[in-house]
């Protein structure tokens, strides 16, 4: 019998914006869920591989070789709780919604500690009939209240986000020119194409809105559903909006171990 990985505990929608709640399983689902998909997106591991791929194929001294490996030793892991929270969003969305992320934005990095300004989610849905962009936000708390201030702050919170995600041309302008030259000339170049044809002919209204919050306790709709019901009412087709809330087996804390296959709780 295939463990699952989460239920659906609740679920429901206003005008374009729906909203769901699903509880992640203790279970081995689970831990293989962190340490192979969760861990791929957040160590990179694709870009990783050609990378070192790449440095180890120099022609070098016995020293150079000395010299490289002393370099890629001290690769510093990513152990940030929020980091690690995006990533798993990453790799959530990519599993239920099949998401398309054409970057991975840890290759962005100037400096082991950097965070990137802009949108944490960048992507693309292709259900063989169109090709959409998706843009999103990712946040993480651990307070106990519904919901949380990152859902209900009077500024910075995942709506307010959102909303600039669906409105504010010039941050749309720095995203559509951030995603152009990681794509162009590669396989994903067609979906570029055809998801920014089809959301430039509606308007500049045919994206997927996509808002993650990742919680460590007991699931609650309230997490989700003002800012749900507030969204319908401003959003309006062709754009869609999907609220998400994962309700994590362990502290957020814990999620840095849980990648590397430790079992913290």
């Amino acid at each position: 019998m295939i463990e699952k990985l989460s239920t659906l505990v609740y679920e429901n929608r206003e005008q374009q914006v729906c909203w769901q709640g699903y509880n992640l399983l203790d279970n081995a689902a689970f831990d293989s869920f962190m340490t192979k998909d969760v861990a791929a997106r957040l160590n990179d591991e694709e870009g990783s591989i050609e990378f070192k791929s790449h440095l180890r194929s120099l022609t070098l001294t016995g020293f150079g070789k000395v010299s490289l490996e002393a370099v890629l030793d001290a690769d510093i892991p990513e152990e940030r709780d929020w980091a690690v929270g995006e990533a798993f969003a990453e790799a959530w969305l990519s599993e239920e919604y099949k998401i398309i992320w054409p970057w991975n934005m840890e290759r962005d990095k100037r400096n082991a500690n950097a965070s990137l300004p802009g949108a944490d989610l960048i992507g693309f849905i292709a259900n063989g009939i169109e090709s959409r962009l998706v843009l999103g936000e990712v946040k993480s708390s651990t307070e106990k209240k519904y919901p949380p201030q990152v859902m209900s702050g009077r500024s910075g919170h995942i709506g307010h986000q959102i909303d600039n995600l669906a409105n504010n041309l010039g941050t749309i302008t720095q995203l559509l020119k951030w995603l152009c030259p990681r794509c162009k000339n590669t396989d994903l170049e067609t979906i570029y194409t055809d998801s920014l044809t089809l959301y430039f002919n509606s308007g500049n209204k045919a994206v997927s809105l996509f808002g993650v919050l990742i919680r460590e306790t007991n699931f609650n709709e309230l997490d989700l559903k003002n800012r749900g019901k507030i969204l319908g009412r401003s959003l309006s087709a062709p754009t869609s909006c999907h609220l998400v809330a994962l309700y994590l087996p362990c502290k957020i804390a814990a999620l840095p171990e849980k990648v590397k296959g430790g079992t913290a709780s």
